[in-house]
C-alpha cells in the first residue's frame, strides 16, 4: 500500500463520513411502513397467482417476485442493523418473510459482516467473493443457474438436514459450517457455533423446519394444492434468480484472493445511481448503492440515496467515488462476460 493510497482512501472515508455523519440514524417509520407494504404485496400478490386467472395469475406471480425479492432484501438490513435502533424487526421480518419463505436472518446475520472485514474482503476467507473476472464465461452461467435451485435447497436444508442434524452432532457441524450461509465463495465454511445454540437461531431454525414438514403434510393430505407450492416455489427460485443477476454486478470481481488496501476494496464495488431507474426493482432496499454501502456500511438504505447525491455535488467528476458507476443491469452484466472472455 502506497503513501498516495493510503491518502486517498483515508480522505474517501473522511469525505464521506464528513458529508452523511448526519444520515446514519435508522428512521423506525420508514423501516415498519417499508416491510407492512412489502409484505402485503408479497401475500397479496401470491393469493391472486394462485387463484385467478391465467393472465391474472401471470401478471400477479411478477408482481409477488419483485414484492419477494424486496422483502427478501431486507436481510441485508438486519445484519446491519442493531436491535434498538428499530426494536422488533428482527422477529416481524422473520415472521413475515423470513421464515415462511424459508428464508431466516440467521443464514446472512454472522456471515455478511466478514465480508466488510477489511482483512477478509476478496481473499479466501470472504464468504460473499468469488473472483468472476477471472473465470471463464460458462462459470457466470453456472453462477447464475444454480440460483434456480434454491426452492428445493431451502427444503433440504431445514425440511430434511435440520431435524437429522438435531440427532447426528458430526451432521449438525456440517449443516451449521457449509449450508447455514447464504454465500458465494463455495470454500467458506462458517466456524460460529456458539451462535448456532443461541435462541434466536434455534428458534428461526425449528420453526422452518416445523413450516417445511406442515407445507408437505398439507399437501399430502390434499388440504393445500400442490399448484400452490409449485407456483410458490416458481416465484421463490425466479427471484433468487433476479439476486444472483444483481449479485453478479455488486462487485468488479478482479481479486484473486490477496488482501486488498480499502481503497482497492471500494474500486472493486459497484455503484447503479440515477438516473437509471429499473435498480429500484432488481436492487431494491438501497442495493443499488452497493460501493456507498461499503464505505459507509452503517448508513440506513433510505438515506443512501440522500448520501449519494451529497458525495456527488462536493466532490470532482473526475474523483474515484464515481468511477465505480454502472447504468444499468445487462450493461454491466455484459461488461462482466467481455472481461471474463479476456482471461
Amino acid at each position: 500500500m502506497t503513501a498516495e493510497t493510503t491518502t486517498a482512501e483515508i480522505s474517501l472515508a473522511r469525505q464521506a463520513n464528513d458529508l452523511a455523519r448526519d444520515l446514519a440514524r435508522a428512521n423506525p417509520r420508514i423501516y415498519w411502513l417499508d416491510l407492512a407494504v412489502t409484505a402485503t404485496v408479497t401475500w397479496l400478490s401470491l393469493w391472486i397467482a394462485v387463484t385467478a386467472s391465467p393472465a391474472w395469475a401471470l401478471t400477479a406471480a411478477m408482481v409477488c417476485v419483485f414484492a419477494l425479492y424486496r422483502g427478501i432484501s431486507f436481510i441485508h438490513e438486519l445484519t446491519h442493523l442493531r436491535t434498538d435502533d428499530v426494536p422488533g424487526f428482527h422477529l416481524a421480518w422473520n415472521l413475515l418473510i423470513g421464515v415462511p419463505w424459508l428464508t431466516p436472518s440467521l443464514l446472512y446475520e454472522g456471515v455478511h459482516i466478514l465480508h466488510h472485514a477489511k482483512d477478509r474482503y476478496g481473499t479466501a476467507r470472504d464468504p460473499e467473493y468469488h473472483p468472476l473476472a477471472h473465470r471463464p464465461p460458462q462459470e457466470l452461467l453456472v453462477f447464475l443457474g444454480i440460483a434456480l435451485l434454491a426452492p428445493v435447497g431451502v427444503l433440504i436444508r431445514f425440511g430434511i438436514l435440520a431435524p437429522l442434524s438435531f440427532l447426528i452432532p458430526p451432521l449438525r457441524r456440517f449443516v451449521i459450517a457449509r449450508t447455514s450461509g447464504m454465500v458465494i465463495n463455495p470454500g467458506f465454511a462458517r466456524d460460529d457455533f456458539d451462535r448456532a445454540r443461541s435462541p434466536a437461531w434455534l428458534a428461526q431454525e425449528i420453526a422452518c423446519w416445523l413450516w417445511s414438514w406442515t407445507l408437505v403434510g398439507l399437501v399430502a393430505t390434499g388440504r393445500l394444492p400442490l399448484k400452490v407450492v409449485l407456483i410458490a416455489g416458481a416465484i421463490f427460485g425466479i427471484m433468487t434468480f433476479l439476486n444472483q443477476l444483481r449479485t453478479a454486478v455488486a462487485h468488479y470481481w478482479e481479486n484473486e484472493g490477496g488482501q486488498m488496501a480499502p481503497l482497492d476494496q471500494f474500486r472493486d464495488t459497484v455503484n447503479v445511481p440515477p438516473p437509471a431507474l429499473l435498480p429500484f426493482l432488481w436492487a431494491p432496499v438501497g442495493l443499488r448503492y452497493h460501493a456507498l454501502h461499503h464505505l459507509m456500511p452503517r448508513l440506513p438504505y433510505h438515506n443512501l440515496g440522500e448520501a449519494h447525491r451529497r458525495l456527488v455535488q462536493a466532490l470532482p467528476q473526475d474523483h474515484v467515488y464515481r468511477s465505480v458507476e454502472q447504468s444499468e443491469l445487462f450493461p454491466a452484466l455484459g461488461r462482466l462476460w467481455g472481461r471474463m472472455g479476456r482471461r
